[in-house]
């Protein structure tokens, strides 16, 4: 991708602005604000990112509420950054680093209105320890649905205990490094965040002073929000060609919001759309049996209908940038585990895929056929590269 010099937004309202409608004026504000302080991957990046600032505003129109990841590889990336930009334009921001989930759900089901949660540093939760974070886990995805509650024991003070069901429904921004759970992942609009090039340049971000520029742009975003509520409340808006079921889900609030607006923006809302549904189906860490999957098919079978385990973990070790040389403290995958992975997903007859006896030369060798494959590479794969 080319990398382009980010400058300062002008101050002065420009001529296309003042003819879009006032709902595309307004998100235009919101992005020239967030490209004076945040340098994103790419164009998708900054409409989602706007949408998403939109959407906290009219989340009581919706069924879900994506979670947007700001997430990177290393540190200095700009992530928190973009968090704190954000907390400027969204109703009631809440900052979470290391929140409990008591805290969390507790906030979202009190009375003082609904809170927009900002939670920073989320690999801290999701790294080594995630297996003790499942707790939060369990809100977070809750969160993502209108309906979605948290269910807790509460005392009356009297020794006698009732289940109470907190509501966890709510907006939610997340910033780390590496990684998140897949079921997370598939919930949130992921922006793949990086360093800073040398001639990508950004005004230095002063709260004191830019705060106050953010909360005018929120207040505008509300207003806006009171006067298409109804509309976008019973709005069904069409998705790009091959958009379904999570993905569908998770872009419907943001393309509401951008045919509410009008103006450019129902169009680049459907490209930012493809483009970033497109990379996270293709994110090779998004999940290792895909990826496994994808592998056999492409790079493995081919147009071969049988091979021998053995054959099969040759050529999956001998693939460059590919996990299975080094799967676990330096071991490449052996048959135990490609067995174990393989046996997840079923044949068309809904059988699990099994090695099963091959002959060959005269002996018999266990091995896997492209067959009991094939159904499973319609279902999980994308599409075979040309």
């Amino acid at each position: 991708m080319t990398l382009t010099t980010v400058l300062p937004a002008p101050a002065d309202t420009t001529e296309a602005q003042e003819q879009a409608p006032e709902g595309a004026a307004v998100l235009d504000a919101v992005e020239a604000f967030h490209r004076r302080f945040n340098v994103f991957p790419s164009e998708s990046a900054y409409v989602a990112v706007v949408l998403w600032d939109a959407h906290a505003h009219l989340l009581d129109t919706f069924d879900a509420t994506p979670r947007i990841a700001f997430l990177s590889p290393e540190p200095g990336s700009g992530k928190s950054r973009a968090l704190e930009i954000v907390e400027t334009l969204v109703p009631a921001p809440m900052v979470a680093v290391n929140a409990s989930p008591a805290a969390l759900f507790r906030a979202v089901s009190g009375g003082e209105g609904r809170p927009t949660i900002l939670f920073d540093e989320i690999d801290t939760v999701f790294g080594p320890k995630a297996g003790e974070n499942e707790e939060l886990r369990g809100f977070i995805n809750a969160g993502h649905r209108r309906s979605g509650v948290t269910y807790r024991c509460v005392s009356d003070g009297q020794g006698n205990q009732s289940v109470v069901a907190f509501p966890s429904y709510c907006a939610l921004a997340v910033a780390g490094l590496g990684n998140l759970p897949d079921t997370i992942l598939t919930r949130s609009v992921v922006i793949r965040m990086r360093r800073r090039a040398r001639n990508e340049r950004v005004e230095p971000f002063r709260a004191r002073l830019h705060t106050s520029e953010g909360h005018a742009l929120r207040d505008r975003l509300a207003d806006w929000a009171d006067t298409v509520r109804d509309r976008v409340m019973g709005a069904f808006p069409v998705m790009p060609d091959g958009v379904t079921d999570r993905p569908a889900d998770v872009w419907e609030p943001l393309l509401a919001v951008a045919d509410a607006a009008g103006g450019d923006w129902p169009e680049r809302a459907r490209v930012a759309c493809l483009e970033l549904v497109n990379a996270s189906q293709s994110d090779d860490k998004a999940s290792i049996g895909i990826r496994l999957l994808t592998d056999l098919r492409d790079h493995v079978f081919g147009d071969i209908p049988r091979l021998p385990t053995a054959a099969v973990l040759e050529q999956l070790r001998s693939l460059d940038e590919a996990p299975w040389g080094d799967m676990a403290n330096g071991r490449p995958l052996d048959a135990r585990g490609l067995g174990q992975m393989l046996r997840e997903y079923m044949t068309v007859d809904n059988k699990p895929i099994v090695a099963r006896n091959i002959k060959s030369a005269g002996a018999v060798l266990k091995g896997y056929y492209a067959a009991d494959l094939a159904d499973a590479w319609i279902r999980y794969c994308p599409p075979p590269t040309p």
